[in-house]
């Protein structure tokens, strides 16, 4: 979730904070990825600390040399630098939406805070300043593992790289998946999405080679360790195998599309959205392996203890949860935010004029399905 939640952030940035009016479609369905997996990350983060009351000790006693005390004060920064940026891009439609019917006006009413327009300036601000934000969660959930010295696996340099890496990877493939599931089927979006998919899969594949390399032509050090550890593991092995396997058929099939002759795209795009599944697989494969299957690896100083997932509230249940969480989220937004009027800033009149300009990859019937008035059209 948090990777998520820092990737969609700079993917909504090209529109939202530097103004590429063409990536403002992308931008809308990356805010709402964005502010929803904001929301839902700290939460299951609480809760992993098994005793969640007792959060306040991050900062009653406050530790500068460890990351996790750095990462409790940059997170809660970073959710408020979030909804900030979400309410300043929906606010010229909020404005606009105060009049309508039912719980939508009311939320608009409420949220609008004012007809006075939306100063550019300020999204701009709250943008960058978000993204420095942004840069530090990167830096702070890589580094807090790659310091543990007892797993090998995790004390690398390589490691923080690649989980932003693969952050992005299923950051992407998320917006393809929003961007079929709610309707607006953006042509555009789904260009732009694969052409980061390919990039991101080209740096992940670089980080993971090179972190390959300086494990096999080293004697000692960290990689060299890790490798050794995890031969006598062919469960995690496999588990492994399964993530780089899926990572070079993505990359595959990204490409395969995209070098396709211009006329057969649009048919071939429609079918996107299965690669954003195996995108967003891709991103949490390679977490699991790496924090939850290495359990499978003995750490320095310990013997070998078998892993397996529970079924309650601390493994299965837990995972359906968090992702309920953030279905309930999405929902919640979807059906009181008018989200997908988001502007660059501005004023309700703003909302009112044609959105044929942010997308021309757009058709006559997309844009006519996009400024129907009434409840929008799901599936």
């Amino acid at each position: 979730m948090i990777a998520l939640s820092y990737a969609t952030l700079w993917l909504a940035a090209p529109a939202l904070v530097f103004g590429k009016q063409r990536w403002l479609p992308t931008a809308r369905l990356a805010m709402l990825a964005c502010l929803t997996t904001t929301l839902v990350a700290p939460v299951a983060l609480l809760a992993d600390l098994h005793q969640p009351l007792r959060f306040w000790h991050f900062y009653a006693y406050a530790t500068s040399s460890s990351w996790m005390s750095i990462g409790s004060l940059l997170l809660p920064l970073y959710v408020v630098g979030v909804l900030l940026l979400a309410w300043l891009a929906w606010r010229p439609a909020l404005q606009a939406s105060r009049q309508a019917p039912g719980l939508a006006g009311l939320a608009a009413r409420l949220l609008a805070f004012g007809a006075a327009p939306t100063p550019r300036a300020a999204l701009v601000l709250v943008g960058l300043g978000t993204l420095a934000l942004s840069t530090g969660i990167m830096l702070y959930t890589g580094a807090e593992l790659a310091v543990v010295k007892a797993r090998p696996l995790w004390n690398t340099v390589w490691l923080p790289p690649m989980l932003v890496a693969t952050g992005f990877i299923a950051a992407a493939g998320l917006t393809l998946v929003l961007n079929r599931v709610s309707g607006l089927r953006d042509q555009a979006t789904i260009g732009q999405m694969l052409r980061v998919l390919l990039g991101a899969c080209l740096v992940a594949g670089l980080v993971a080679g090179s972190w390959f390399l300086d494990g096999i032509n080293a004697n000692v050090g960290s990689v060299a360790a890790a490798l050794d550890s995890v031969r006598a593991s062919p469960a995690w092995r496999s588990t492994a195998l399964w993530g780089g396997l899926t990572g070079v058929a993505l990359f595959g099939a990204v490409l395969f599309l995209l070098t396709r002759p211009a006329a057969r795209r649009p048919a071939l795009f429609t079918w996107a959205w299965v690669l954003g599944l195996v995108a967003i697989h891709m991103g949490w494969m390679f977490r699991w392996v790496v924090l939850m299957d290495v359990q499978h690896v003995a750490r320095n100083s310990a013997g070998f203890h078998h892993y397996g997932i529970p079924a309650g509230s601390s493994g299965i249940l837990g995972i359906v949860g968090t992702f309920g969480l953030w279905l309930a989220a999405a929902l919640v937004i979807d059906l009181l935010i008018p989200w997908r009027q988001a502007r660059q800033g501005g004023s309700a009149a703003d909302v009112s004029l044609s959105d044929s300009s942010d997308s021309p990859a757009q058709s006559d019937a997309q844009r006519a399905a996009h400024n129907m008035e009434g409840a929008p059209r799901h599936g």
